[in-house]
């Protein structure tokens, strides 16, 4: 027979440094924000290493790479901050099973500090601020914020976590 199902378990070993990490995210992708918005005209930038990264004030209406960015806002603010309300539910439901490992707790954190941190602008804005732009002549990646860092740092740290897990036999 298998294992049995873990138990949903909010003890309080498992949730402190996963918030914490996610309060210090969401706090420092807004201060970034903030300072973005009172620094810098909407598309006005600079360039602080030529061809290849610049900080420049952008909207986002999208999601990630700021695709669906065509979408009616009456319904796509709605529809995208329920989706982000789904997925923070999830992770928060998943603090509660997840091993008692670091990495996995990080990872958790570093997601749901970004999806709080790009929830907020997107409540409050309708969109998202970035301002992140690196590129390579004409080829620019779409520009992204600490908030998309932190997602991405964190679902590359559940992957490594995954993949370099040993795996059990039997």
């Amino acid at each position: 027979m298998g294992e049995p199902a873990p138990k949903f378990s909010l003890h309080p070993g498992k949730l402190p440094v996963p918030l914490l990490l996610a309060v210090a995210v969401a706090v420092l992708d807004q201060w970034s924000k903030i300072a973005i918005v009172r620094s810098f005209g909407l598309f006005e930038g600079k360039a602080l290493i030529p061809n290849l990264f610049n900080i420049v004030h952008v909207r986002n209406t999208g999601v990630a790479f700021s695709m669906f960015s065509g979408m009616d806002p009456r319904w796509s603010v709605p529809l995208l901050a329920g989706a982000t309300l789904i997925a923070v539910a999830g992770v928060v439901g998943y603090l509660g099973y997840m091993p008692a490992k670091r990495a996995t707790g990080a990872a958790l954190g570093l997601i749901l500090g970004g999806a709080f941190g790009n929830l907020i602008d997107r409540v409050r804005f309708g969109y998202v601020v970035d301002f992140l732009d690196v590129y390579w002549r004409r080829f620019h990646w779409p520009a992204f914020n600490v908030a998309d860092i932190a997602i991405s740092a964190g679902v590359i740290l559940l992957a490594l976590e995954l993949l370099l897990e040993p795996k059990k036999t039997g």
